[in-house]
């Protein structure tokens, strides 16, 4: 007999249980879930998505202090956000990227936004598996708190890279709406800066997350690289802000957020932009 069939056969992994839901739409085509990323991203369908939106952790909680509304406040948001390292931290961002570009449509397109202290191992991440990226959007804030070390510039912008699953020369081309875009700016090309206040009394009433983004930055982002019926993920959903404008533009939501208080919040915004 060959040795080969004496060998016992790899057992079947089964395939992984997703979450239960804590928010649901009315058609089950949108869904949140209070759980961490790496275990509802396996148990999503390859293609399945045709745009992510997210704003992954900092790792800022170094115990350092900020400046809010004009008083010295620790840095520390929680564990989620203390940093494993350089090496550790950029392991995270490959293994997250990488499940969002399995479940991409061929065609689908990814938005992450950061600091300094995220977005350059991003990029070199969306680099490494394959992403080409369109563009980095620089959201320059009004009002940003100062700087209290007075050491550096006062920190007014945060970055946002635009990149799609699709290589330069696929058949597979990527949703740009062109036309709305430039109609936004008064007939002329809009460019890659973009001045928008940060989030409002009226988007932090049900409660707030500490890096929280304006819906209206993300409704840009989806109006100008999504259709209306398109599924929008967001694996770091915070307080819902992506899910809000998506389902606000006729989109379609999957989002994730590991912390129950913030998945919370995210449960009530989402609920109450259904229904208005």
């Amino acid at each position: 007999m060959p040795v080969s069939q004496l060998r016992p056969m790899p057992k079947r992994q089964p395939a992984p249980t997703a979450p239960t839901p804590v928010w649901q739409g009315n058609h089950a085509a949108s869904r949140l879930y209070c759980a961490d990323q790496r275990l509802l991203l396996p148990t999503l369908a390859a293609e399945s998505v045709d745009c992510v939106w997210t704003d992954p952790p900092y790792f800022l909680s170094n115990d350092g202090t900020t400046c809010v509304n004009g008083q010295r406040r620790k840095v520390n948001k929680g564990e989620w956000d203390r940093s494993h390292g350089w090496a550790g931290d950029h392991a995270f961002h490959l293994a997250w990227l990488a499940e969002c570009q399995r479940v991409l449509t061929p065609a689908g397109t990814l938005w992450v936004s950061g600091t300094t202290h995220v977005y350059l191992s991003v990029g070199m991440a969306l680099m490494e598996l394959g992403f080409r990226i369109l563009n980095d959007i620089v959201w320059e804030k009004p009002n940003p708190p100062p700087n209290l070390g007075c050491r550096c510039f006062t920190h007014s912008t945060e970055i946002i890279l635009w990149a799609t699953k699709s290589p330069k020369g696929s058949q597979h081309r990527h949703v740009f709406n062109y036309a709305e875009m430039k109609r936004r700016n008064e007939g002329r090309q809009m460019k890659n800066v973009w001045r928008l206040p940060a989030p409002g009394a009226s988007e932090k009433r049900h409660g707030r997350h500490p890096t929280q983004k304006p819906v209206a930055l993300i409704e840009r982002c989806l109006e100008a690289s999504t259709l209306p019926g398109h599924t929008v993920l967001d694996p770091f959903a915070g307080t819902g802000s992506t899910g809000v404008a998506a389902l606000a533009g006729g989109r379609h939501f999957i989002g994730c957020e590991v912390e129950p208080q913030y998945a919370q919040i995210a449960s009530a915004r989402l609920a109450e932009t259904q229904h208005e």
